[in-house]
């Protein structure tokens, strides 16, 4: 019968370990003022870890009166300690360890090739997810950047940044993240900040980063073209990354417009008819981060993409953080005259969106106003025993028209001409932009602009039948 007694075993090695009085092994680890000698047996060392088996050798080691010397400045006495701890008796308790040592057993597990400490370590890690990595977020990706079979930890490292990112951004140590490492987060769309912030560090990164500038050259006023190319240079691969549409006109000209010298000029080209032209970029656009988009935060649509979304708010305007909530769907609530009416009554700013039959087309319009039932302040034109026509006013209305759910190349958009006229409110349409410069007529939809109420870029005199219609009431955040 086979018998196991690994207690007593680990416990005997225990001794050793504590009071060796054969040791041949002196290791000397830390640096400055914490340093501490441990001593420990050869035959041990190698036998547990195949870096010692090879580091221990004849032609690597320095002998002192017969003892065998070796340095690992790199690694902390508190964690050598853990791993010596380790090999003679196969214990490691972290409980109590603070995460740096976690960290810094991490990476001393992985350089001594102690494989089974390692994911031990990494797995603990994972598990716990412990606080302490929202404290010293760049610290840990500095270290798990630097390992293999790490990339679970990475992922947690990542995702706890992405939920909370204002700390690792204000860290005093941030200036000192790798490049490849802020590439990789800055990639991703669950960031959940501003824009405008990833802006912001960004260049505070790229200064710190970059030779001649920083502390010795922060003022930007005494900045000479040598000192803008030597940071375009840090910063040309990272900067196709910011999602410029989701940074508001006035931001741009206040905190990107002044480094202008430093973005490509095909992405600063592009962002400049963005703002000023309402066209979309064609080679530089990635979509809004998931985490935190600007104007839109999330739009539960099934007839655009989130980018279209973008544009929209964009032509809004107002540099205003706008939430969009659905009150109406046609394929949820029926598409009639009836049903729209019901549900989208009352003066409340508001966003249609049109998916129309047997063609690719998308048709909308936004009314700072609302549609129906809008209250006493009207213009009443005409009525009779079926029918009141009631006009009211607003500036900011539009209507707009794209070729599919996420293409930009042919959109059109035809802003409002005559106030006065914006929308109709009649109990025979759904809702009605101008008089038939856009109007819904239970499944029909019109865009013949007869009234010449609207500008004259949507006019059609196709009569459209509607696939899904849906309704978003929109307010500040």
């Amino acid at each position: 019968m086979a018998s196991n007694f690994h207690f007593r075993l680990s416990e005997d090695l225990s001794l050793i370990l504590d009071d060796a009085d054969d040791y041949n092994v002196i290791i000397q680890v830390g640096e400055n003022q914490n340093t501490k000698e441990f001593r420990a047996h050869s035959v041990i060392l190698r036998a547990r870890s195949p870096y010692f088996k090879v580091a221990l050798s004849t032609n690597w080691i320095t002998k002192k009166d017969n003892m065998i010397m070796f340095n690992k400045p790199n690694i902390t006495p508190t964690v050598f300690h853990m791993i010596l701890k380790y090999i003679y008796t196969g214990e490691l308790d972290l409980t109590k360890q603070s995460g740096e040592n976690i960290l810094g057993l991490l990476v001393a597990s992985d350089e001594l090739l102690l494989e089974e400490l390692f994911k031990h370590v990494r797995d603990y890690l994972i598990e716990k997810q412990t606080k302490w990595v929202d404290k010293n977020f760049v610290l840990v990706l500095n270290a798990v950047f630097r390992l293999d079979n790490c990339k679970k930890l990475q992922d947690y490292c990542f995702k706890s940044i992405c939920e909370n990112p204002l700390p690792f951004f204000s860290s005093k140590i941030f200036p000192s993240l790798n490049k490849e490492i802020l590439f990789d987060l800055l990639e991703r769309d669950d960031l959940q900040i501003k824009e405008v912030i990833v802006w912001d560090y960004l260049i505070k990164w790229g200064i710190e980063q970059t030779s001649g500038l920083g502390n010795e050259n922060s003022d930007r006023a005494k900045w000479n073209n040598k000192d803008y190319e030597e940071l375009k240079k840090t910063l040309n691969q990272i900067i196709p990354l910011i999602r410029f549409t989701e940074i508001s006109r006035a931001d741009f000209f206040d905190k990107v417009r002044p480094y202008r010298i430093i973005i490509p000029n095909h992405i600063y080209e592009e962002i400049e008819e963005f703002y000023y032209k309402d066209a979309l970029p064609k080679t530089t656009i990635l979509p809004p981060r998931t985490g935190y988009s600007f104007e839109i935060g999330k739009i539960e649509s099934n007839i655009i993409k989130p980018i279209l979304a973008k544009l929209i708010v964009n032509w809004i305007g107002n540099d205003q953080l706008y939430r969009f909530k659905l009150i109406y769907r046609g394929s949820r609530d029926g598409i009639s005259n009836k049903s729209f009416r019901e549900k989208c009554k009352g003066r409340v700013a508001s966003l249609v969106l049109i998916k129309v039959k047997d063609t690719n087309k998308v048709f909308g319009g936004y009314s700072s106003i609302g549609f129906c039932s809008l209250g006493n302040d009207f213009t009443l034109i005409n009525s009779d025993d079926y029918h009141d026509f009631r006009f009211y006013n607003s500036s900011d209305n539009f209507i707009f028209s794209f070729e599919n759910s996420e293409d930009t190349r042919h959109m059109k958009i035809s802003r409002v001409v005559n106030k006065s006229q914006a929308i109709l409110d009649i109990d025979r349409s759904g809702f009605n932009f101008g008089w038939g410069s856009l109007s819904m007529n239970n499944i029909n939809l019109h865009a013949n602009n007869h009234s010449n109420n609207y500008e004259n870029n949507l006019k059609t005199d196709t009569v459209y039948t509607i696939k899904e219609i849906e309704i978003f009431n929109i307010s500040n955040q």
